[in-house]
């Protein structure tokens, strides 16, 4: 699936992974986040993605020009975790309808792991 942008000109499509990697990008630029992450389904272990999967760990939900965005992530151990989210809650939203003129009506992140040295 994918966002539209119509106009008297015509249409302009926006495929989710285009979002989701708009979004994963912006995630990882924010301090505290090590990387994305993927779950495996048979064992629930958290894997960092390099940065050409990153979408991989992100879902991304088009309805009627509004998008809902999951992020899995891995943090930096010793972090305030809340803090993180809600920087990347806000850096996420704005960044996302900055570049696509939608709007992002959820941004929910999910901590899958933490890394510590």
């Amino acid at each position: 699936m994918s966002a539209e942008i119509k106009n008297e000109r015509g249409t302009i499509s926006i495929s989710n992974t285009v979002i989701a990697k708009l979004a994963g990008y912006t995630a990882t630029q924010c301090y505290g986040v090590v990387g994305m992450c993927a779950k495996t389904s048979k064992d629930g272990i958290a894997g960092l993605l390099k940065k050409e999967n990153m979408d991989k760990g992100i879902k991304v939900k088009t309805d009627n020009n509004v998008i809902d965005i999951s992020l899995f992530i891995i943090v930096e151990y010793g972090l305030n975790i809340g803090t993180i989210g809600e920087t990347i809650r806000s850096h996420v939203k704005y960044n996302v309808e900055k570049f696509t003129g939608m709007e992002v009506s959820s941004v929910q992140v999910n901590v899958e792991s933490v890394r510590v040295d």
